[in-house]
């Protein structure tokens, strides 16, 4: 899948020509891989994720290396670590009623993934097909932007060539909600895949009686 694809002119008829998907947490499950790397340092991940916090945020964006980071992680807690635990312990899964949604999606308009990653996961994700249900994939990791950063949300506009008020997005933390919807972006808090479909069922329904009325 190439993110350069783009401007293809498949356009929704109520005005929505992209979607633009969060991966952990709408479309694929937690696997819980937090706790578990965490167990297998002995201690609970509350407390690893307040001393790596910092270290997880640069790998997501990019600026440190995999390599680089589990240093840094071994140094703060005091425990040696010898390989990529996110290789060990990341096994994602689909949310199977979020990817038939996409894939309906998808005979209307553009429907990408833009998803703060590293790239274990990436790569886990790749492997499994997931990418697959996509037009294209904008990882945080790849592209040295991560949400909620403003320019995360410019640059995937950009290159799909769209409009922020034409465009909808869709993620389950509401710092990034937030970030979208203050660049015009039709933003969505995911709580789960029902509540998703009625609300892109809502719009539907708002934007074709503004296109009945208008007419």
């Amino acid at each position: 899948m190439n993110a350069a694809q783009v401007g293809t002119g498949r356009r929704a008829a109520q005005g929505v020509s992209l979607y633009v998907f969060d991966m952990g947490g709408v479309v694929s499950f937690d696997t819980g891989y937090e706790r578990k790397i965490a167990g297998s340092l002995g201690m609970p991940a509350k407390q690893l994720y307040a001393l790596t916090d910092a270290e997880f945020r640069e790998l997501t964006a990019g600026r440190i290396s995999l390599d680089e980071f589990w240093r840094r992680v071994s140094r703060k807690t005091g425990k040696p670590v010898f390989e990529d635990l996110f290789e060990l312990h990341f096994h994602p899964r689909l949310n199977r009623r979020v990817a038939r949604l996409v894939s309906r999606l998808r005979r209307e308009a553009r429907v990408v993934v833009g998803t703060n990653t590293v790239e274990t996961h990436y790569r886990a994700h790749d492997r499994e097909g997931h990418y697959g249900l996509f037009d294209a994939v904008y990882a945080s990791c790849r592209m040295g932007l991560a949400k909620p950063d403003p320019r995360f949300f410019r640059h995937i506009l950009q290159r799909e060539e769209r409009r922020p008020e034409e465009s909808v997005f869709v993620d389950d933390r509401q710092e990034n909600v937030e970030a979208a919807a203050g660049l015009g972006m039709i933003a969505i808090l995911f709580t789960g895949a029902g509540p998703l479909e009625r609300r892109l069922r809502e719009l539907r329904g708002r934007a074709g009686g503004e296109k009945a009325t208008s007419g």
